[in-house]
């Protein structure tokens, strides 16, 4: 675990010279990988998990891009609606305890990008 933390943490570095879309693209297989790992998916439960999330998360990046500047309640309501409504697809793929996995490990990348992009603004290290 420690090994795949380094790798991650190697190769989000390297992407600061890259343009912004294939930032994002490196981002998300960081992203895919990181919780590929936290997850302990089966190649099986894989090919089944992917799609979904795929759905789960094109509505994610929808409801924030729509509620710039909306309600910040009604914006944190939405997204928990999202999470409730993906919930039981999640869990007959992954099953209850690996759904928690899933929503701390997706918080658990966020900051760990944050604080990198964070540490890059100040100059201090490379994203």
């Amino acid at each position: 675990m420690k090994n795949f933390l380094l790798i991650v943490t190697f190769l989000v570095f390297g992407i600061q010279s890259m343009s912004a879309q294939d930032r994002d693209k490196k981002i998300e297989a960081l992203k895919i990988a990181f919780l590929t790992e936290k997850l302990q998916l089966s190649p099986s439960e894989a090919k089944e998990f992917w799609p979904v999330y795929n759905n789960y998360q094109k509505e994610v990046q929808n409801l924030r891009s729509d509620a710039r500047g909306g309600d910040v309640l009604e914006n944190e309501q939405k997204l928990l609606d999202i999470r409730k409504k993906y919930k039981p697809s999640f869990e007959k793929i992954l099953g209850a305890p690996k759904v928690n996995t899933l929503y701390n490990s997706e918080k658990e990348f966020r900051n760990i990008l944050i604080k990198r992009l964070k540490n890059q603004q100040r100059g201090n290290q490379p994203l």
